[in-house]
């Protein structure tokens, strides 16, 4: 139940990011030729507009390839490649969002552990009862039985002559 509503949960974050996601090319990216302007600059001036990528090998600003994820080899290798801050290469972005989704999937699948057995161990409240119960009754029983041995005990001594009166001085009172 627990994966089912954390789907559900999820979906309508999914759809809010894709209709926040823009449709077409920004107005800043619409020239082609936008970002080359500031090849051999700065990679502080490349990332001013949100459009470019810096290429830190080969000092180029170039235009991000939005119909890939990531920007293909043949433009500027991974750990050459800046967007957003010039601090952060892209190999670094791909291992620490790798690191963060999986440190996130392991949280929430302990969380989603931690929900369904405090959930389980209701239930043994219910079978703790009934051994209980159950308990009670070889109890009950047992004395039923201990006391039904004491009396059959008590008429073999009758019946032998060796029943143990309560008092033995008794006898010796009149």
């Amino acid at each position: 139940m627990a994966p089912v509503s954390g789907l559900l949960l999820c979906a309508p974050l999914a759809l809010l990011l894709l209709a926040m996601a823009p449709d077409s090319v920004s107005p800043a990216a619409a020239s082609e030729g936008a970002c080359l302007q500031y090849t051999n600059k700065t990679c502080e001036e490349c990332l001013k507009n949100v459009s470019c990528f810096w290429c830190s090998s080969n000092k180029k600003c170039m235009d991000y390839p939005v119909k890939n994820l990531f920007p293909p080899r043949s433009l500027c290798e991974l750990s050459s490649a800046r967007w957003g801050v010039c601090w952060v290469n892209f190999e670094a972005l791909i291992i620490t969002m790798s690191v963060v989704g999986g440190v996130v999937l392991v949280a929430l699948c302990i969380c989603c552990y931690c929900c369904c057995r405090k959930k389980k161990s209701k239930k043994p409240d219910k079978e703790d009862e009934k051994v209980a119960r159950e308990r009670e009754q070889r109890r009950v029983r047992q004395e039923e039985r201990r006391a039904e041995m004491k009396s059959r005990h008590d008429e073999i001594r009758k019946k032998y002559g060796l029943f143990k009166e309560e008092n033995p001085y008794a006898k010796f009172e009149n």
